[in-house]
């Protein structure tokens, strides 16, 4: 598909910079704003209409609730004017004598048996107790001056007594239903009943209803919550206060105000309140909203309240809110991206002239960075071949250095070795000569003991000429070397130095097996051990000390002499190459450098150290075969 390049023509520079800046630095806030605005938004509308429907259903829920309320409260109105009709009643108060008394007595246990009330009772005119359903109890009521209930107050006076209140004999809360006696138009007596209407609120637990019945004086006398129970759902004044402490209604409780949190009036008998969590569910919230809706019941002073939580519903409108609001940076981006993508088809298109004119010129260039890539690949390739040729060389040369190092050492040792060599020489010769006359004498046991002596020499010239076939011979950076086999071959190439000067020998290494060429572990030895001796030459008493330990998969020989030590300017110099310190043309100062070279490509090391006592301590260190090891020589 082609696109019409007059339809994204690219803005021009000069006017496009400020129109882009602008909306760099507002645009994005913008967006923000907007996102949270409708988030809210879609938040509150959703919340407004789910509290009308939550409203409309509490509604039906709060008529079906309040009307179970006054239906329990209402089957117990007829039990105190049923007692006008009991002829026995009427004896007690008119003549109160104890055979009278017990048959009342028998008669509202009876009653109150079969009614299923708390407790029924006759008083006097005065508020005295006459009769008891629970005569037979502890805390009856028989006797008791109740004149100061309001309940008896209006009953006596011939209106209906309702009231709720906390018993002062057993401190248990009730409802109270009373109703004057009358006989011939006259009042008598009072007739009581108490009934418990917390079986209510055991229904309301089981079902998870949030409700409450308030009584005439704003006092929560029924709830779903325990917490809630006796506390008042507005201010009280200090003289009604004063007033329910003097009528011990609700006995001695001291009547706390249930302030909420929060308190939002929607329409009338219908606020939305906001609660702190009891401990039950304190740990998770810190406050619970709710639906608050307000109903009075008939035939009472009291209000019916159903409280429905706001929490799902809240958790809901946060949830719209949040939909609202991806779902709008959700077009916002992609309105965004499409003209991102719009502004980058118009710049790709203003772009493809100046790239097909470039492409020209980048032709031209490729082809003569071409050529002159293809003279510098040429010339790359000889010098790689003469790199490879010096490298090759070099290592060639570095062979031939390591094998002149040996050759050297054996010149060094030539006058040792002549010595030692001359020595069963001139032995052979007497011997020889002794030979052939003891045997003209036929003295074959003196014969036959010098022919032993001779091939006793005869072997200890081999073990010299062997040492040496061994000791110039070419080595390799790989293998494993014997450290006990290499001390003695190298001692014995340098045993006629060791004897002219004395030198006392201590050794205190392992016979370990090490990571090195044996021929080049011996090689390193000898150019140590003869640096040592060239440093003990004038000495009084030389001493050498070869002493070894093993540490983190090493082993270190360290050879020690008590000579005269390396002065500090030598030490800057050490392993340099065809650096000595040695007169003439003893040296050619290659010793140290290959001994360092060819520990090192054995995956070694070779250090100097400088006692304060004198002397001078080479340590070779070189990987251990096995962490296996002999006794110390």
């Amino acid at each position: 598909m082609k696109c019409d390049p007059t339809l994204y023509r690219a803005t021009p520079p000069s006017l496009a910079v400020k129109p882009r800046l602008i909306r760099h630095l507002f645009l994005p806030p913008l967006i923000i704003a907007l996102t949270i605005g409708l988030g809210y938004l879609g938040f509150w509308i959703s919340e407004h209409y789910g509290i009308r429907g939550l409203a409309e259903n509490g509604e039906r829920q709060l008529e079906l609730h309040a009307r179970a309320v006054e239906s329990e409260i209402s089957k117990y109105t007829y039990l105190p004017s049923l007692l006008e009709l009991e002829s026995s009643v009427s004896q007690l108060l008119d003549d109160p004598t104890p055979e009278h008394r017990k048959t009342v007595n028998e008669y509202l246990e009876g009653l109150n048996r079969r009614s299923l009330s708390r407790a029924i009772y006759v008083m006097d005119t005065t508020g005295r107790v006459m009769a008891t359903s629970n005569w037979r109890d502890v805390d009856s009521y028989l006797g008791e001056d109740l004149s100061f209930r309001a309940y008896f107050q209006n009953a006596v006076r011939g209106q209906p007594g309702r009231f709720y209140g906390i018993g002062s004999t057993n401190g248990e809360p009730g409802y109270y239903l009373a109703h004057g006696l009358e006989q011939q138009g006259k009042i008598i007596g009072v007739a009581v009943v108490k009934v418990r209407l917390e079986a209510m609120e055991e229904r309301w637990q089981r079902a998870r209803l949030e409700a409450f019945v308030s009584d005439e004086n704003g006092i929560i006398i029924l709830s779903s919550d325990p917490a809630r129970r006796l506390k008042s759902v507005r201010p009280l004044s200090d003289d009604t206060k004063e007033r329910l402490a003097r009528s011990l209604q609700y006995y001695w409780f001291p009547l706390n105000e249930l302030i909420p949190l929060a308190r939002e009036r929607l329409t009338e008998g219908m606020e939305k309140l906001t609660f702190p969590a009891n401990t039950e569910v304190a740990a998770e919230k810190q406050a619970i909203s709710y639906l608050s809706q307000t109903r009075p019941l008939n035939d009472t002073p009291w209000n019916f309240t159903l409280l429905t939580p706001l929490e799902d519903l809240r958790r809901q409108s946060i949830n719209q809110g949040i939909l609202v609001a991806v779902a709008f940076a959700l077009v916002a981006f992609l309105l965004i991206a499409w003209n991102e993508r719009r502004k980058v088809i118009a710049t790709r298109l203003a772009a493809r002239e100046a790239l097909q004119e470039a492409n020209s010129q980048l032709e031209r260039r490729i082809t003569e960075r071409t050529t002159d890539l293809r003279a510098s690949n040429d010339r790359l390739k000889s010098q790689i071949r003469e790199r490879r040729q010096a490298e090759e060389t070099l290592r060639r040369a570095q062979d031939e250095l390591v094998q002149a190092g040996k050759l050297a050492a054996i010149g060094q040792m030539s006058t040792s070795i002549a010595h030692e060599l001359n020595q069963p020489l001139a032995a052979l010769r007497t011997l020889s000569g002794n030979t052939v006359r003891f045997l003209e004498r036929g003295q074959l046991d003196t014969a036959s003991a010098n022919l032993k002596t001779i091939n006793e020499l005869i072997d200890r010239m081999g073990r010299i000429t062997a040492s040496l076939r061994s000791f110039a011979r070419r080595g390799d950076d790989k293998g494993r070397a014997s450290l006990g086999k290499a001390v003695e071959a190298a001692l014995q190439l340098l045993a006629g130095r060791l004897e002219n000067q004395g030198v006392q020998v201590h050794a205190g290494f392992d016979d370990i097996q090490v990571q090195i060429d044996q021929t080049r572990l011996e090689q390193i030895l000898v150019n140590l051990i003869g640096n040592a001796l060239d440093a003990m030459q004038d000495r009084p008493e030389p001493r050498l000390w070869l002493e070894g330990q093993a540490q983190d998969g090493k082993y270190r020989l360290r050879v020690r002499d008590n000579g005269h030590g390396i002065d500090p300017e030598t030490r800057k110099h050490l392993f340099e190459p065809f650096f000595t310190t040695k007169p003439g043309e003893q040296g050619l100062g290659l010793g140290l450098t290959l001994s360092a070279s060819l520990a090192a490509a054995a995956g070694g090391h070779l250090d100097v150290e400088h006692p304060e006592g004198g002397g001078s301590t080479f340590v070779l260190s070189l990987p251990l075969v096995s962490p296996l090891s002999a006794e110390p020589l």
